[in-house]
């Protein structure tokens, strides 16, 4: 059995996007706490953060099977030296994880320390990572997996993170961030 079509991230982020759209006028038209006004607006840019980053790291899923299957072993897609070539991607695998570690302190009930915004970054990307190699072994779609990836985006969340300190010592940004931190991590905003 031959099989070969795509699964483009519209049929699949698309629907989920407009369901979270839904749910936040809802609860901001009931004036739930922490989901209306700028609150309101900080799930919806995290929502669509998230949205664009699946795009981009694991959409479209193609899945290909029989004659029209990648024959590449699985190995061979993956870079497990760290830094053994300077790849241009780099540093949009920086810029890619920098609003997740600026967006931490704003949404994460709990204190936020550069050590922790640097491990969630690095659990973000190692989750992107081995999607993308389970999607190769499940569907035979031709994603590499690369540690530098996960050493450029693990770095993006930190200095994510410390572009958000510095904002909040620039004190009509501080109120301005501190307006639109949820209520479950107000108290944790310096």
């Amino acid at each position: 059995m031959n099989i070969d079509f795509e699964l483009g991230s519209t049929l699949v982020l698309g629907p989920l996007l407009v369901a979270f759209c839904a749910l936040t006028a809802v609860r901001a038209a009931r004036r739930r706490p922490g989901w209306t006004g700028g609150h309101a607006a900080v799930r919806l840019a995290a929502a669509f953060y998230t949205a664009a980053v699946l795009d981009l790291t694991i959409f479209p899923i193609a899945v290909t099977y029989g004659e029209y299957a990648n024959q590449t072993p699985w190995y061979s897609l993956v870079n497990f030296i760290p830094l053994l070539v300077a790849d241009l991607t780099f540093v949009p695998n920086v810029l890619m994880l920098l609003p997740l570690g600026f967006l931490l302190p704003l949404m994460t009930a709990g204190p936020v320390s550069l050590k922790r915004a640097t491990g969630l970054a690095f659990l973000a990307s190692l989750t992107i990572e081995a999607a993308q190699l389970l999607c190769y072994l499940l569907f035979n779609n031709g994603r590499s997996v690369d540690v530098n990836d996960l050493i450029a985006n693990t770095l993006g969340g930190a200095l994510g993170y410390l572009a958000y300190r510095l904002a909040v010592r620039i004190p009509s940004l501080n109120a301005l961030l501190n307006r639109l931190t949820l209520p479950a991590a107000k108290c944790f905003v310096r």
